[in-house]
């Protein structure tokens, strides 16, 4: 997985941010990595994923401010 801090993740709970470097367990298998909810930055979590999965992701640009 190729996710950057600054990154933005959207699924059924919310838009999320990538906060934290992310970082692989289990031989490379799963994929770790902390967010904050961006309605609520209080509100932080370490997301899990299987290295395979796919997700989506939108990239943040310059232009927007990059974190």
């Amino acid at each position: 997985m190729n996710l950057q801090i600054g990154d933005r993740i959207t699924d059924e709970t919310g838009e999320w941010e990538v906060i934290g470097w992310p970082f692989t367990t289990v031989g490379g298998k799963n994929v770790n990595v902390r967010v904050r909810l961006i309605k609520l930055p209080a509100a932080t979590e370490t997301r899990l994923w299987a290295a395979h999965e796919h997700i989506n992701v939108k990239r943040a640009t310059l232009e927007e401010g990059n974190r």
